[in-house]
């Protein structure tokens, strides 16, 4: 539901993945940046920022019910679906948990690019 209007109201569920998606891929990169040896982990890290910073900008764009919002949830599903791919490669349960919430959040933008 929006918060000073209803513009959004159709938006809700993908605004709600995609803020979620954004503090999960940041928490993960934190783990990731504290883990011990990071190098093998330097695709992870480089995708969880792209993933968290487009998940925010689409945030950004459905609340103002933007008129590209659903060409960038599109581009948000596919960056999700890597983020998630290369979380899943890196075996800290960190990574796994932000795999999840990736995958919800692809999922959620390609049901809204679709409206």
């Amino acid at each position: 539901m929006g918060i000073v209007n209803t513009g959004a109201d159709p938006y809700q569920a993908c605004i709600y993945a995609c803020g979620r998606c954004a503090q999960a891929c940041y928490e993960c990169l934190d783990d990731c940046l504290n883990e011990e040896d990071v190098n093998p982990r330097k695709n992870c890290v480089k995708i969880l920022i792209e993933c968290a910073k487009m998940c925010e900008m689409s945030v950004g764009l459905m609340a103002m019910n933007a008129q590209f919002a659903k060409d960038y949830c599109k581009l948000c599903a596919t960056i999700c679906d890597k983020c998630s791919q290369e979380c899943k490669m890196v075996q800290d349960e960190h990574c796994q948990k932000c795999a999840q919430e990736c995958t919800t959040c692809a999922e959620e933008c390609n049901k809204m690019a679709r409206m």
